[in-house]
């Protein structure tokens, strides 16, 4: 059938106008960047205050706190949550290994199925999203290595909230795949998944295998074939390659002697306390990092989420603690 020429004129004009609207909408729904202008803001605990950088964005909000997180337990963020809530849409969701130090917040629920909600997020007033490996307690900020981002971003914090209204229906190790997988922030690409619905593993082993001169890595527990195979497979293809376990994780089904025994350098940790850093920094410009650790169990089991960043700036500064943590 021949369609009439007005009738395609017409056709390619509402294509086109979709197709405007699409890139309209994306250019007015990135807010300008206020609180947070030099973002993504990135700290590592204990050399930075990541109690006092968690207490300063949760104080900053003038309408709503949705937090994650798998253990709870500084008092005074946990304190001025519970003023907030007077005013403000507070909730929290907490593992519930861990609930006892929150139970008698009245906007706090738990999770209580198989598996672990082990995310560590928050997003303040629906634009800035806290997240990264650091758990808001006593340990995770002043005693185990970990890091902290804060980042104001329409895309992102739409897809932390929809993850955050999953948990708090209580779909724990399930839902929608992400909205928004991948979008630009200033100019520079980050991706956004979560475990188990996006299939995390996987986007960390193909970012591996994009690697073309070297990959480090911090992980406190490291289980997964999918993702050591990409290492070993960039080790055979000469890469520069280093990584730091936390030592206590290392056991039979830890990854470490496996990579050990096929010459990639790999140290265990020597913090007293733990090395908790979930994080690979790729060619010194692509940072993954998250609550993920490289496991079978993060990755089909667990409630889990990973952020990575195409930025040669933020990758300079996680650069920088790797050495720190790789050298101590």
């Amino acid at each position: 059938m021949v369609l009439p020429k007005k009738l395609i004129c017409l056709l390619f004009i509402i294509l086109l106008s979709g197709c405007s609207n699409l890139n309209l909408d994306k250019n007015i729904l990135e807010p300008e960047l206020k609180e947070y202008k030099d973002i993504p803001k990135v700290f590592f605990c204990p050399v930075n205050d990541c109690e006092g950088e968690l207490f300063k964005v949760i104080n900053s909000a003038k309408e709503s706190v949705h937090c994650a997180f798998y253990d709870f337990d500084l008092e005074r963020s946990i304190n001025i949550l519970d003023k907030k809530r007077k005013t403000m849409d507070i909730k929290l969701v907490v593992d519930d290994a861990n609930f006892d130090n929150v139970k008698h917040l009245k906007f706090a629920i738990k999770d209580s199925s198989y598996g672990l909600m082990h995310n560590k997020f928050c997003i303040i007033d629906n634009k800035i999203i806290l997240t990264g490996s650091f758990n808001p307690t006593e340990n995770g900020a002043y005693k185990n290595d970990n890091n902290l981002i804060i980042i104001e971003s329409f895309y992102l914090s739409k897809n932390y909230e929809d993850e955050f209204n999953e948990l708090w229906d209580s779909e724990f190790r399930k839902g929608n795949n992400v909205i928004y997988p991948e979008f630009y922030l200033n100019n520079k690409k980050i991706e956004n998944y979560f475990c188990p619905e996006d299939n995390c593993a996987y986007y960390v082993a193909e970012e591996i295998k994009k690697a073309k001169n070297n990959i480090y890595f911090m992980v406190f527990s490291f289980t997964n074939s999918r993702i050591a195979t990409a290492i070993i497979l960039k080790h055979y293809q000469g890469l520069d390659i280093k990584g730091v376990f936390e030592a206590r994780q290392v056991s039979k089904y830890s990854k470490f002697n496996l990579l050990e025994y096929q010459g990639i350098d790999v140290k265990k940790d020597n913090n007293k306390a733990n090395m908790h850093h979930k994080v690979f920094i790729i060619d010194n410009k692509t940072v993954i990092t998250g609550s993920f650790n490289p496991t079978e169990g993060a990755d089909t089991r667990n409630d889990e989420n990973i952020i990575i960043m195409h930025d040669k700036n933020i990758a300079n500064l996680f650069l920088q603690e790797f050495e720190r943590v790789y050298n101590e």
